[in-house]
């Protein structure tokens, strides 16, 4: 699994904004110049971020984009939803065929008194491949534009203190 570039364009061009001052917007021609891409790429890539509700638009002599939520409200898997879509990354092949069914027997009967079924029926490749997504999903949730943005001021910060 490979996330496509315009998600880490995305992601750096919206670094690149939560640091500009507030209020501050930046221009679509110096974006694509930082990112080294061209700007009818990144304007697609910024339209599906305002679209969301992620950007702001400024229109005018000295328009550009700024951020129109806070850093530490725009979460990486906000971003990768965005650009690569809102969808299971696994989807079992053979889930309606009745020879590839696999099922969990539980251990004990309590177990259906707790609201598991004895018998619970399921692909147990899409079980593990399905836990993979949710931990990846939980790990992105967690950070965000601002979170990065501290982590590096932080390792900057730290590396000047061990200079000295």
């Amino acid at each position: 699994m490979q996330f496509s570039k315009s998600t880490g364009y995305a992601l750096h061009a919206l670094i690149h904004l939560a640091r500009a001052e507030r209020g501050q917007n930046v221009g679509i021609k110096e974006l694509s110049g930082l990112l080294g891409v061209s700007e009818s790429y990144l304007s697609k890539i910024m339209s599906k971020l305002r679209q969301d509700g992620i950007l702001k638009a400024v229109t005018g002599v000295n328009g550009g984009y700024e951020l129109a939520r806070s850093a530490d409200q725009i979460t990486f898997l906000d971003i990768v939803e965005i650009i690569e879509g809102r969808q299971q990354l696994y989807d079992c092949f053979n889930m309606d065929e009745e020879r590839h069914q696999l099922f969990f027997e539980a251990e004990s009967a309590g177990t259906e008194a707790e609201g598991f079924s004895v018998h619970s029926k399921g692909c147990l490749v899409k079980k593990v491949m399905d836990g993979a997504e949710k931990q990846m999903n939980d790990y992105l949730r967690r950070h965000t534009i601002q979170s990065v943005l501290d982590s590096a001021s932080f390792d900057c910060g730290h590396e000047e203190t061990n200079k000295k």
